[in-house]
């Protein structure tokens, strides 16, 4: 069941890798699951949200980095992964939604810095070099995620 007064989350997220010119990459853990290691995801507020508009209001929420502050670029990576909701989290969609689409975007910031995370959601925060980073990555859709980078940049982009 959902909790009471809150309307069904939208079953279309992004997952923002927030990284350097140097590929180093912030993570953060989840506050309700200790271990669960993360790159900035969100589901949009409504289904006419835009992509780039949730990326960075989920940006803002959880670090309270700026996407449109000097030095930074946002990218949307126009990469799309669906799957399937875990159980224990399905109370949080209207029933019978079993499936998220997860819209990828990078974040190049100048430099690593110190974040503001969220208390309710993050309770930690590391920079690493991309391929640490990618193996602590709980997720596999997060960890490849991370991986492209190198990709990205080898490739001009």
């Amino acid at each position: 069941m959902n909790e009471p007064d809150r309307p069904f989350k939208v079953p279309q997220s992004v997952l923002v890798v927030i990284h350097t010119p140097a590929l180093e990459v912030l993570l953060i853990e989840r506050a309700d699951v200790p271990g669960f290691w993360q790159s900035v995801t969100g589901a949009k507020d409504h289904p006419d949200e835009s992509w780039a508009d949730t990326a960075a209001r989920e940006v803002l929420e959880e670090t309270g980095i700026d996407v449109a502050a000097p030095g930074h670029v946002l990218t949307d990576w126009a990469l799309e992964n669906i799957y399937e909701i875990y159980p224990r989290w399905r109370h949080r969609y209207a029933p019978g939604v079993t499936h998220n689409t997860e819209r990828l975007f990078g974040l190049c910031v100048p430099q690593a810095s110190p974040v503001v995370l969220s208390p309710r959601e993050h309770r930690d925060q590391v920079w690493l070099p991309w391929t640490e980073a990618a193996d602590r990555c709980f997720s596999p859709s997060n960890a490849e995620a991370v991986l492209q980078l190198a990709r990205r940049r080898a490739a001009g982009g």
